[in-house]
């Protein structure tokens, strides 16, 4: 498992301190986990936008079934 460091105020140390039942390392890595998740959430809903941003949509009537067995006909003879 990887070491991390993080610093805080004095204060906040003193504070952390009287609460020592707290697992101070659990509650930053649940924090960090929290964290990652949005934004890799937030990166896959920007993907979906971008992706829904420029696809073409398909022209009235299109059958892609035709279109498959066109070009498989010709590469494959």
């Amino acid at each position: 498992m990887a070491v991390i460091s993080v610093r805080v105020s004095d204060e906040m140390k003193k504070r952390m301190e009287k609460l020592s039942h707290v697992n101070w390392s659990e509650v930053l890595r649940q924090a960090i986990l929290r964290v990652l998740e949005e934004e890799e959430g937030r990166n896959l809903a920007l993907a979906l936008l971008l992706n829904e941003k420029v696809r073409k949509k398909a022209p009235e009537g299109w059958d892609s079934t035709e279109f498959i067995r066109r070009w498989r006909e010709h590469r494959y003879g």
